[in-house]
Parts: C-alpha cells; structure tokens; sequence
C-alpha cells in the first residue's frame, strides 16, 4: 500500500462525517451477518410467503411492542392456549359414559389486564374420530361470574371457529347488553367488545366502553361418540402489539422482512454501483488507448444509449419478464455500462495517456492491456471512489421503487415489497404508520451512511474540496 493511499485511509477518520458515515454502515452490515446467520435465505423467504399455518397465532396489522412503550395504555398482547402443549391455565379431561361413548371438557383460563380490546378471538380445533363426529358447546365467563353460551358446533376432523365474525354471537351479546343495563347501545356490539366489556352504562358509547379485568374462563363441554375419539383445541386471543417491527395484513412478521432487506439492498447497491463504475472505466481505458474504429464504436453505442430512457425501458423489461431480484440487477448493469461514465472517463483518459510514465511504459515494449489495467486505471481510482460510494444509495432505491410498483421480486423480503404491502392495504389511510415508517426509514439511514462517507471521501480525494 503507497504511503500517499495509506495517509489517504488515515485521513478519512479525522472527518466527523466519515465516522458518522463508517458507523451507520457498520450497523447495517451488523444487521445484515445477524439476518443471514440467524435466518437463512430459503426459511426468510418460506416465512415471507406464509404457508399455511404459519402465522395463524400472530395478530393482524400488531403495532410493535416497543410502542407501548410509549403509550399510557397497556396494550394487550397474544394469548394463546394449547391442549396440545400442556400449558398452565389449561385444563382437558375426557371420561367414559359408556362404552363407545365419552364426555369431553377443556377449560382455558387467563388474566386479562389490559386497558384495551383485543382485536380477534378465534379457536382451532382438530378431532379424532372415524364416523361419528364429535358435539360440543362453548361457554365465557367473565371475572364476574356471568357466563355466555358462545355455540354449539359439530366438529370436522379440523377446523375454526371466528368468534370475532360470528354474527350470531354479536347479535347474541348486543341483547344481552341491552338487557343487562336497560338501554341498547349506541352502536353495533362486536364479539372481542362485548365478551370483554364492562357491564355498566360505559358499555352503552363506544367511545367510554372499556375492557373487564381479570381471570376469565372458556369451557368446552361435549361427548364423544366413538370408543378412541379425541378433540384438541387451542384458543388464541389476539392482541395489538407483536414483536420488534409489528405484523401486516397477513399476520407476517415485518421484522422478517426488515432484517433481510438489508443484505439484500447493500449487495444490491454496492455490486450494481461498483460493476458499473468498474466496467465503464475498461469501456473508456480501451477506448482512449486504442482509438480508431475502437473508440468510434464505444462512443457512439454511448450516445446512443445515453438518449434512451433508462427507467421506462427498466419498468418495460420488468413488466414483460418478471425479474427475480438477481436477474433485475444484471439487467440494471447492463443498460448502465455505456452510461454517461464512459465520456468522462475517456476524457481523462486521454489525459493521462499522454503523460511521461505511460511513453516510458510504451518505451520499455510494455503490452497495450498492461498499461491500460496497472497504469491508466489505477491512476484515476482514487478520484472515483467518492461518486462510486455515493451512487450506492441511488441504486438502493432503485429497487425500492422498483418493487413499489409492483415490478420487484414478490419472492424477495425486502424493503420494497413491504412499502408496496403496505400501499396497497391502505396503510397510512388505515393509520398504520409503522408499516411505511420502519422500511422507510432504512432507506434513507443507508442513503444517510452512504453520502455522509462519500462527501468526506470527496473531500480527501478531491483536493479542491479541501477546507482551507
């Protein structure tokens, strides 16, 4: 390493901006090792597909955890109650009546301390069972010992139940409100409001209705009709916060997404911008060494392709093929190679040939390639690398757009694709910022660490941004 690259390096780290710059990359590369260890690429991108059952314990648009946080409400959070997992506050008990038959009852019990409704409430079930199937009822009690007849249901061998859609149960509760405090409320009584709510005049507006506390119980009565038969149930009430970045519209985990979108946008930046620069100053080198029918075919593809649209044609190519992520990068680098790079490079290097060292190279019998890749490219390296760091950033949101209009990677959990989730569910006219805020605000951090470097990199290397 030449003294002068290495006072260069040195240099770097006495600019404030350099060292703000070198520290948020060093956090999003922190962030890309820990995506691609702890969550490989194939189970990422299984998970951001959501298969069937993936996600059927997460709740739907969940705020992130963090933000209660900040909230004078104690958000509730998920609970969920398994037959199948031996947990503390679920009870199963199956006996014999007779010989084929038997009675079931499974009872679920949990503290509800939250100040506000959960957002669903639903119950899978799987039953064992060769011809008969198995009945049961389903029975809430609340902390004050009232108890509501939820159904009664013949069990498939699997299945659900939606307590928050059952518009029987809602017109079921919306009479035992009325009834219970003389008055109908003011709007239309929903399961997860009216099994919660507290039974006074509050519950009568929906803007001073309130959650119960305290220790409430489900119970599942039914029989069964075979000699072998088994039922397992698992109750899951749904909150509205999840994890460290929230859930979408399809319960996914956003966090999955956020983590990868990281390698994913550095390497997708970072090799577009270094490709590109790499390959225009060999198009340009040859071009300016060799002249001629050489030069004049590169210059002229370059103006050529320097009056093409280059987005239009991008958008066009993705619309027609459907790029997967890697193949979209390839086509990026190939419709910049003869960019607007290869005129100013060339024009350099037409200086450069001209200098002492080269006609001395040249004297000695050195070959045309030897020249062109250890003594013209090199020279000109130290005064690129700024505008290459900072073309990074351009090429990040890039793909972000891309996928925003829907041309991305449906496959690829990326920054992208969930800002276009979000787009298209409504998000912010739902209010739900987090959804648009968390991607968007990766984006411009990689944008930020990428420009703070490249203008203190500008600075070193070009001596006339120096500050006197």
């Amino acid at each position: 390493m030449s003294y002068k690259l290495r006072d260069q390096i040195k240099e770097i780290f006495q600019y404030k901006l350099a060292l703000a710059g070198i520290g948020i990359l060093l956090i999003l590369i922190g962030i890309s090792v820990y995506a691609v260890v702890a969550i490989p690429y194939d189970v990422a991108t299984y998970l951001w597909r959501g298969g069937e059952g993936i996600w059927l314990d997460c709740p739907k648009n969940a705020l992130p955890s963090w933000i209660s946080l900040f909230s004078a409400k104690k958000i509730p959070e998920t609970i969920v109650l398994d037959t199948q997992k031996g947990q503390v506050g679920v009870t199963k008990i199956i006996f014999p009546i007779t010989a084929n038959m038997s009675k079931l009852r499974i009872e679920f019990n949990f503290y509800y301390d939250y100040d506000d409704f959960p957002s669903e409430i639903n119950l899978f079930y799987t039953a064992i069972y060769n011809e008969r199937s198995p009945l049961v009822t389903i029975y809430w009690t609340k902390p004050t010992g009232q108890q509501i007849k939820i159904i009664d249901m013949v069990l498939k061998k699997s299945g659900a139940y939606y307590l928050s859609i059952d518009a029987v149960l809602a017109n079921t509760l919306q009479s035992y409100l009325t009834q219970k405090t003389g008055t109908e409320p003011e709007y239309a009584v929903v399961p997860v409001i009216g099994l919660f709510a507290v039974e006074d005049s509050s519950v009568l507006k929906i803007s001073t209705v309130t959650p119960l506390k305290g220790k409430y119980n489900v119970v599942i009565e039914g029989t069964l009709f075979e000699e072998n038969s088994n039922v397992d149930v698992k109750l899951v009430v749904y909150g509205k916060i999840y994890g460290l970045a929230g859930t979408d519209h399809l319960r996914r985990d956003l966090s999955i997404a956020l983590l990868w979108g990281t390698p994913i946008a550095l390497s997708f930046g970072v090799v577009a911008a270094l490709s590109i620069a790499v390959i225009q100053m060999i198009i340009a080198a040859l071009s300016a060494w060799f002249l001629g029918k050489v030069d004049f075919t590169f210059q002229k593809i370059t103006e050529i392709n320097m009056i093409l649209p280059f987005l239009p044609i991008l958008i066009m190519l993705s619309v027609f093929y459907s790029f997967s992520i890697w193949m979209l990068l390839i086509v990026v680098i190939a419709l910049n190679v003869f960019g607007s790079g290869v005129k100013t490079y060339r024009a350099v290097f037409l200086q450069i040939k001209e200098f002492p060292y080269i006609e001395a190279a040249k004297a000695y019998g050195a070959s045309s390639l030897r020249i062109i890749f250890l003594y013209m490219i090199p020279k000109i390296l130290p005064t690129i690398i700024p505008n290459l760091v900072m073309s990074v950033s351009s090429f990040v949101f890039l793909e972000a757009a891309m996928a925003l209009l829907g041309l991305g990677d449906p496959m690829a959990p990326t920054w992208g694709k969930i800002i276009d989730d979000a787009y298209s569910s409504g998000a912010l006219y739902k209010g739900y910022y987090y959804w648009v805020l968390e991607p968007s605000f990766l984006l411009i951090l990689t944008s930020l660490g990428f420009a703070l470097l490249g203008f203190a990199l500008d600075k070193i290397f070009n001596p006339k941004l120096r500050e006197m």
